[in-house]
């Protein structure tokens, strides 16, 4: 629930506005999640006024919350160096124990600009301006409105602020403010904030706007917490989840790699990768004609008409590469599956009695991202997506919504996704379709939730403007959520192509679409479930399930023939061939994380079995091939480990 309550005091007030809290990668329990988010945008501009105190030639721009803290960008002649970010720190503490008061104040657009201007800030200034005419402008002041200059940390401060208090507001001299143009929320004071519970974290260039055309910015990351317990824990995730990073990982495990050479965000599929990519997909296949579905594939690219009528070219150009000429036509690689899938429904006149229909295909498709954004596999310029689209009656929607959301638990509690944040997003205020065809939609959303006994947070206007959707997150082995799965009624594509089908009495009426994806892309899904199992696939998934380690040469030619009949059964494995004394063999199966080891020395040899060691557990003793695939069998069907 959002509050809005104002403390007015003259011609300031202050402000306390909580916001719905999006900390979507924090295993931790937060008290108050709506004061949380206001200490992290208070902590960004204390951060913005501890660098203008210390450097004063610097530049401010913007400073937002993000999931797990904040940030600002500056813009700053010389680069910030990590002896930068200790000094920030400490300066930002003496800030936050100086207990200041957050003010905020409604201006003129005449006033702040002329202010601006006298200030040398070109960046609030360009702000201002894209503010629209009528709306209130407001600032938050850091300490007396009218107050001078902060001391700096070097300077001799006895006597020149009161002693900190953390429970009650304390007389601030007028020496003491700093201002940032900024619609809110904030806190009352600094000294809310916990100055054990924050940390800056890392210095990251930004264009200005997002655009590599207009000035490099300095972005100086920062993350702010409760109680310096919940910083403690959240540093420890950060640690392992460098440790997961499936960027490393990719690398020293031979999955994939990101050519620079052939063009950023472009994935390649090594032969380990790619086996992995095989398996998903499969498994993805059977899944999907198991619950229904029919198999599609579609083109890459497609004349640029299709993607004006089905508003891409309008709404969607700057995520879009540029077309190309072909016989004097122009053509789009594709960003989107969906006018595909369209156009193959308008293939024929459909009939009410065909309904539903359910159509899938793992389609690649290319979006332009800028190259400041690209991030391993989850954020590339091509990706393949699991898309699915169905087309049903009104009265079908809620029974195939619920059809998804089985389909959806199925596929992820498989690959090992079994806590859910459930996220059901309504109406916004501009929107396409009829209030009937929204309530129906909407209402069949929430029955399809509530038959599935799912908790779910409401994001009221947080529609797009063609329907209603679910969106699904996914919570990973360290407490880090992940957005996946999205469902979503379109009241907007039926109509711009003229979708059709023969109605029980003979009339033409528009199908209710869906569309819905399980994965999201390929590539995330994939990134995501390395740093889920940092690497140590579940036997199921894993490349290679087994590696055979002869001790010398001489039991080589056996190795090779248990290996020949694992393949033909159908397993993943392979024989070391390196000829390496066998502790340095187990030692590099080790760390290409292979699930199983089958050993063999004479003895094996003599008894026609193999010494099986696996990384779950250790040692497990000697097996015969019959009790070996018996063990690999229950592992592989239980998709679990060894």
């Amino acid at each position: 629930m959002i509050i809005n309550l104002r403390y007015y005091d003259n011609d300031y007030y202050y402000n306390n506005l909580p916001v719905v809290s999006q900390l979507t990668q924090s295993p931790l329990q937060i008290a108050n999640p709506e004061q949380l988010e206001r200490i992290r945008h208070t902590c960004a501009h204390v951060m913005a006024m501890a660098v203008q105190i210390l450097f004063p030639e610097t530049k401010v721009t913007i400073g937002p919350t993000t999931n797990t803290g904040f940030y600002y960008d500056f813009d700053r002649p010389e680069p910030f160096a990590p002896e930068d970010l200790k000094k920030i720190t400490k300066q930002m503490r003496f800030i936050i124990k100086a207990n200041l008061p957050i003010i905020r104040e409604e201006i003129t657009r005449e006033e702040i600009k002329a202010e601006i201007e006298q200030l040398g800030e070109p960046y609030k200034l360009e702000i201002l301006d894209s503010i629209p005419a009528g709306e209130t402008i407001t600032r938050y002041y850091i300490g007396s409105p009218d107050g001078g200059r902060l001391p700096n940390v070097g300077e001799k401060l006895k006597g020149a602020l009161p002693e900190p208090s953390l429970i009650k507001p304390v007389k601030i001299p007028a020496t003491v403010s700093w201002w940032d143009l900024c619609a809110g929320p904030h806190i009352n004071y600094t000294g809310e904030i916990n100055p054990n519970a924050f940390a800056l974290e890392s210095v990251a260039g930004a264009y200005w706007r997002g655009d590599e055309t207009k000035a490099q910015l300095q972005r100086i990351y920062g993350t702010a917490w409760e109680t310096p317990e919940q910083l403690d824990a959240y540093l420890k995730q950060q640690e392992e989840a460098k440790r997961r990073d499936h960027r490393k990982l990719g690398k020293e495990l031979k999955l994939f790699s990101i050519q620079e050479g052939a063009g950023g965000g472009l994935v390649f599929w090594h032969p380990r990768g790619a086996t992995m990519r095989y398996i998903i997909e499969d498994y993805w296949r059977k899944a999907h004609l198991d619950g229904g579905y029919e198999l599609l594939y579609t083109p890459h690219v497609a004349n640029l008409e299709l993607w004006k009528t089905s508003g891409h070219f309008d709404f969607y150009r700057e995520n879009m590469f540029d077309s190309m000429d072909i016989e004097e036509q122009a053509y789009q690689i594709k960003p989107m599956n969906c006018p595909f899938h369209v156009l193959t429904y308008k293939n024929d006149l459909h009939s009410y009695r065909e309904f539903p229909l359910r159509w899938a295909e793992l389609g690649t498709v290319y979006r332009y991202e800028r190259s400041g954004v690209l991030h391993g596999l989850m954020r590339v310029r091509g990706f393949t997506q699991d898309d699915a689209h169905i087309f049903c009656l009104p009265t079908q929607i809620a029974a195939e919504i619920l059809g998804v959301l089985n389909l959806t638990e199925k596929i992820l509690s498989d690959f090992g996704f079994k806590d859910y944040e459930v996220n059901l997003s309504t109406r916004p205020e501009k929107s396409v379709g009829t209030d009937e065809g929204w309530e129906l939609a909407t209402q069949a959303l929430v029955e399809a939730l509530n038959s599935k006994s799912w908790e779910y947070i409401e994001d009221k206007g947080g529609g797009a403007f063609y329907g209603p959707k679910i969106d699904i997150k996914i919570k990973d082995a360290i407490g880090r959520t992940w957005q996946c799965s999205t469902i979503q009624v379109d009241f907007n594509l039926p109509e711009r192509f003229d979708m059709e089908y023969v109605a029980a009495d003979g009339s033409r009426q528009r199908p209710i679409m869906i569309h819905r994806a399980i994965f999201g892309s390929l590539e995330r899904f994939y990134g995501i479930l390395i740093e889920n199992y940092a690497g140590d696939f579940p036997l199921w998934l894993a490349p290679i399930q087994l590696r055979l380690l002869p001790v010398s040469e001489a039991q080589r030619e056996y190795g090779e023939t248990v290996v020949a009949t694992l393949k033909e059964a159908g397993y993943r494995v392979e024989i070391d061939c390196t000829g390496e004394r066998l502790g340095k063999q187990i030692r590099k199966a080790e760390l290409e994380k292979i699930p199983v080891v089958a050993i063999v020395g004479n003895k094996e040899v003599e008894t026609q079995s193999l010494s099986i060691r696996t990384r779950q557990q250790g040692d497990i003793g000697t097996m015969d091939l019959t009790e070996l695939k018996k063990s690999l069998d229950d592992a592989i069907a239980n998709k679990a480990n060894m």
